[in-house]
């Protein structure tokens, strides 16, 4: 006989297939970057059109994350978590085998699309599994958030060892085995949930999507046409008013997108705030980070890669050993903070980075500090962020995150660019200027960091939410599985 309430024996398995997910979405976003002049020869981009490979996929993705949140709630994470690997793979077949340009681009966006459905059910079965065991769950969010830098590192490895031993298709056709083993193991290993009653609000969906899908896209087409231009000022503007109509649905509506009541829940709000201006900052640094190293410093993009690796080392075994039992003995709130303000410690630190420099003065021992910062803020606000949900709307609170995360990333790095360009960063032959540029990038990021910092520690409350709960060895309250 079981017994009520036992821990799931398969919970650490499935744990290792959800950071799987966390690892394949974001090296996505990164696996491209060397691929790309390939690709504009054989596809025949244009040199402005070539980001839209990377942007495609961002859109789509930002873009769906709240309508992939309630589709988990609705109709059960597991059944979402597979549906989504199943149009990741049709979109990476589809990348990969294009001979377009907009069929590359329709590839994307449908990868984009697929990942939108895994992130929110990916969270909502990690809650599912270990969400009643207070003990278990900082572990388990350690290893599904140390999964995001390996994938970023992995992805700039992947790309460039396939890029010269194989061919450009193959940084898309990786996904697809991948995919396959994971919807032929799901089954087996995730909890399955019943459907839960309850309608999708298409229109709500159709504006939400819309609405975000035009901020983002305004965003990062700004740096290119201009912040000033009317066109960048008319799209965002029409991100607004879509964006303004889908919140005025969900007041109306009897089964919303999104329960507009669910952000006055303690510390959901807040927590998502501090996602958002974490990525802001994070993003950018890890951005013109890597453009220092390869413009100024000289290296090429793999050893570029290589040069990150401490960095992503320090913040895996921040996060899967040392973070756990900070958190534990000192709560969200305080590590949230902390953790923002060594993240703009560090970054003001790269700030001082010079066009002689070099990488174990400059870069080094400022970006490991960074990562502390990462390490000891990123799991605990995503932690209370989903925790502090009602089980059942788990999935739109990791929808939520998820689209917090991923707007703070598009917007930080939108500013940064104009930041970095207002500075000269793009005079690409001269160093002097570039340097300049990406230590206005940095200091702005720093300040983006030091922002959230004081808002976590003014507006996070102690005793809230799950992760709080943890800290203080009391039963979360999303307890339980479904």
């Amino acid at each position: 006989m079981s017994v009520p309430n036992a821990p799931d024996p398969r919970r650490w398995a499935a744990l290792a297939f959800i950071a799987l997910a966390q690892f394949m979405v974001i090296m996505d976003t990164s696996i491209i970057g060397v691929a790309l002049p390939e690709m504009r020869t054989d596809l025949g981009f244009t040199q402005g059109d070539l980001s839209w490979v990377f942007n495609a996929y961002v859109i789509a993705f930002g873009g769906l994350l709240l309508l992939g949140g309630r589709l988990s709630d609705l109709f059960g994470a597991r059944r979402v978590f597979s549906l989504g690997w199943a149009v990741l793979a049709v979109g990476s077949l589809v990348a990969g085998l294009a001979g377009e340009v907009w069929v590359e681009l329709a590839g994307r966006a449908v990868q984009g699309a697929g990942s939108a459905l895994i992130a929110p059910s990916a969270l909502t079965l990690l809650m599912t599994l270990f969400g009643g065991n207070p003990r278990e769950l900082p572990k388990a969010f350690a290893l599904y958030g140390a999964a995001a830098p390996a994938g970023g590192t992995a992805g700039v490895f992947l790309g460039g060892v396939i890029t010269e031993y194989a061919s450009w298709p193959w940084v898309f056709h990786i996904n697809i085995p991948v995919a396959l083993l994971t919807l032929a193991v799901t089954p087996r290993l995730m909890p399955a949930a019943p459907p839960a009653r309850g309608r999708v609000d298409i229109l709500g969906a159709l504006t939400v999507t819309a609405g975000l899908g035009t901020v983002v896209y305004t965003v990062v087409r700004a740096p290119e046409a201009g912040w000033g231009a009317a066109s960048t000022w008319l799209l965002l503007a029409a991100g607004t008013v879509l964006t303004g109509l889908f919140v005025a649905l969900q007041a109306r509506l009897r089964e919303p997108l999104m329960r507009l009541t669910i952000l006055r829940t303690p510390n959901l709000a807040a927590a998502n705030l501090a996602q958002l201006l974490l990525a802001g900052a994070w993003i950018p640094m890890w951005y013109f980070l890597n453009l220092y190293l390869q413009q100024v410093l000289g290296l090429g993009a793999f050893a570029s890669g290589s040069a990150l690796l401490p960095m992503t080392g320090a913040i895996m075994l921040m996060m899967i050993v040392v973070a756990p039992r900070l958190q534990e003995r000192f709560g969200a709130r305080t590590m949230i903070g902390t953790g923002m303000l060594a993240l703009a410690a560090g970054m003001l630190w790269l700030s001082f980075v010079r066009p002689d420099g070099g990488y174990a003065v400059d870069v080094l021992p400022a970006s490991l500090v960074a990562a502390v910062g990462m390490s000891l803020a990123f799991v605990p606000s995503l932690g209370t962020a989903i925790s502090a949900a009602r089980p059942e709307e788990g999935g739109l609170a990791s929808g939520i995150v998820n689209t917090s995360y991923q707007i703070g990333s598009a917007l930080g790095l939108a500013a940064m660019t104009a930041v970095a360009a207002a500075r000269g960063a793009e005079e690409l032959d001269d160093v002097t200027a570039l340097t300049d540029g990406f230590s206005a990038a940095f200091l702005g990021a720093a300040a983006i960091a030091a922002a959230g910092a004081l808002l976590a520690l003014g507006t996070l409350r102690t005793g809230g939410g799950a992760a709080e709960a943890v800290g203080e060895g009391r039963e979360p309250a999303v307890a339980g599985t479904r």
